[in-house]
Order: C-alpha cells, then sequence, then structure tokens
C-alpha cells in the first residue's frame, strides 16, 4: 500500500511540473510595441493644412470675392507655367512668334526632369505642339524648349517673365525658371502668392486662344510613331468634366505642396480660384470644388456672389468699379 501511495504522489508532483512550465510558454511577451509615428514632411516643404492661402476674383472686375492668407509666400510649382503660357501667348499676338514655328530641342530641354514628353535633340516641334504638351502634360522640357526658342536662354526668358509680371501688378512674384521645377536643393525658388496667382488668371482671360490648351483632356504628341505619348491633363476640373471649367493648371513638388489655378464660366460670368499649398492632393482639389460651388450657389447670372472684399488691380494699372451686390449668402 506505501509503494502505490509513493507512486502515486511521484506522478502528482511530475504533472504539476510539466503544467507549471506548459503555462509559463503562453504567458504574453512583455515587450513594447513600436509606437505609429506620422509621416514626416520633406525639409523645406512649405504646404500647409488645408493650403497656404487661397482667393476668388471674378476675372471681368477684379473683385475679390474670398480670400483668405491671399499674400502668402508659396512656391508656384507647374501653376508657374501660366507664366510662360503668357510671355508667348503675347509673342504670338504681337506677331513675333508663330504657332507654325518650329522649335529645335537643346540638350538641356532633354535633359529636364520631372514631368515631360521626352524630347530628343533629333526632333523639331511646332510651337503649337509644344504649347499642349506644356499644358496637357504639364512638360517641363516643353517649357525650356519654349523659352530658348522665344528668348534664346532661360535665364532670358524669366527676364522677360519678371519684367511682364511687374507690369501685370504681380507685385510679389519672382520666377527663375521657366517651369517651376526649383528643388529642396536650390538656393532660390521660384515665388508667388495667390493673389498674384489670380492676376495671371485675369491676363490670361484676355486670350481666348489660351484655353484650347487648358482645357483640352487629352491629345497625343508625335501621333502614329512609335514615340507617340498619349498626354493627359492634370487638371481634375477639366478631367471630370465640371460645368464650366476650362483651364488654368495644377502644381506640385515635394517643398511646395499641392497647388492648382482654376477658372469656370457660368451664366455669362468667368471666376479664377487659385488654392496654393496644399499638403494634399484630394484637399487641394476638394477646396478648391468647395470654393467654387459655394461661389455659384444659388447666385443670379447677373449678380455678385458676396460682398467684394476689394478690387484687385486690372492689368490696365487701374481698378474696375464693382456694381452694388445683393445680399450675400452664407459666408464662407
Amino acid at each position: 500500500m506505501k509503494l502505490i501511495l509513493s507512486t502515486l504522489l511521484i506522478c502528482l508532483l511530475a504533472s504539476q511540473s510539466v503544467f507549471s512550465a506548459t503555462t509559463s510558454k503562453k504567458k504574453p511577451s512583455s515587450k513594447k510595441s513600436t509606437p505609429v509615428t506620422e509621416p514626416q514632411k520633406v525639409k523645406g516643404c512649405i504646404s500647409k493644412t488645408p493650403y497656404i492661402g487661397a482667393i476668388i476674383v471674378d476675372a471681368d472686375s477684379g473683385a475679390v470675392l474670398f480670400e483668405e492668407s491671399a499674400d502668402a509666400t508659396c512656391y508656384p510649382a507647374s501653376t508657374l507655367k501660366l507664366m510662360t503660357l503668357l510671355v508667348i501667348q503675347e509673342k504670338i499676338a504681337d506677331g513675333s512668334v508663330k504657332l507654325t514655328d518650329l522649335v529645335k530641342i537643346s540638350t538641356k530641354a532633354c535633359k529636364t526632369g520631372g514631368s515631360q514628353v521626352y524630347l530628343d535633340p533629333r526632333e523639331t516641334f511646332s510651337v503649337e505642339d509644344l504649347l499642349y504638351a506644356l499644358m496637357i502634360q504639364s512638360a517641363n522640357d516643353a517649357a525650356v524648349a519654349l523659352a530658348e526658342h522665344v528668348a534664346g536662354t532661360t535665364e532670358a526668358f524669366c527676364e522677360l517673365m519678371n519684367a511682364r509680371a511687374k507690369q501685370i501688378g504681380m507685385k510679389s512674384s519672382n520666377f527663375i525658371t521657366p517651369n517651376g521645377l526649383t528643388t529642396s536643393a536650390d538656393k532660390e525658388h521660384d515665388r508667388s502668392t495667390p493673389r498674384d496667382m489670380a492676376i495671371l488668371g485675369r491676363q490670361l482671360c484676355k486670350y481666348p486662344d489660351v484655353f484650347k490648351y487648358t482645357s483640352t483632356a487629352e491629345r497625343s504628341l508625335r501621333e502614329g510613331t512609335k514615340q507617340q505619348i498619349d498626354m493627359r491633363t492634370h487638371n481634375p476640373f477639366v478631367k471630370e468634366h465640371v460645368d464650366g471649367c476650362d483651364g488654368f493648371k495644377t502644381g506640385f513638388t515635394n517643398i511646395a505642396g499641392w497647388s492648382i489655378v482654376v477658372t469656370c464660366k457660368r451664366n455669362n460670368r468667368r471666376i479664377i480660384i487659385a488654392v496654393m499649398g496644399s499638403e494634399e492632393r484630394l484637399m487641394r482639389d476638394a477646396k478648391a470644388k468647395e470654393l467654387l460651388n459655394k461661389v455659384f450657389a444659388g447666385v443670379p447670372s447677373s449678380g455678385i456672389p458676396t460682398t467684394p472684399i476689394r478690387t484687385i488691380k486690372g492689368t490696365s494699372g487701374g481698378t474696375s468699379p464693382v456694381p452694388p451686390p445683393p445680399p450675400p449668402p452664407t459666408a464662407f
């Protein structure tokens, strides 16, 4: 009997030892989890939430319908190409440049980075073809080729851009490239403000031909060849066929953030919206659409949608009178 009891006691102690070892292995780890960190901005990035600044302007009268930090400095990125377009369009208007002019492609142009149409020094293109590439594909190489064709060098073309900017009242802008492709490694950056970009938009509206470039959603370059490129607009308003929207241009770099200068005409009334320096593309697009919808919501075609804050100077150097507005809708 004693032998049986001893055997049972030994088995009981052994089973308890196994149980303890098994449970100790199943204990949850006490190791701390790695905290989730928010993505960091690229060094030198100046973008903000929801944007650095924004403005809405009546294209005809110059009345400022909405503004928030409209004089804040921004890096225009590819919206700067609107200044390139203006200089060339005015050269076309005075006859010194023709749409049919053939543009020789330089080594400098073909080596331009970012968005491009992969120009080759063995190629030539018409001014018109490169203007479509400039506005639809946002081609940085096309901007360089056009600048060199018009002024000889990109530096000389930037002098034309800056001189014209001052003449039309863009007091806070300075351009050092024809395409807005300045990077964090640059000592200088192309600079502008939402207000200046709206002034630029008003000047472009004087030349209806610009809308054939800025309103085109798709177009081919080198059509029918092995090197054909099917260009597609970056402008969400044009891409989505938003009612009345026929331009202008988007822009983005890692340090500039996301920007857009857009124009829309409804009921014979054209407005210009500039939203500059958003941290995200969808945020930029949402804010621009919000401002667009509110400015047109329930407003008679003959009326001003909200009390004008001020009137920006017209390109003639004076100001345009603003007609008395109806009672303003809900503020935004």
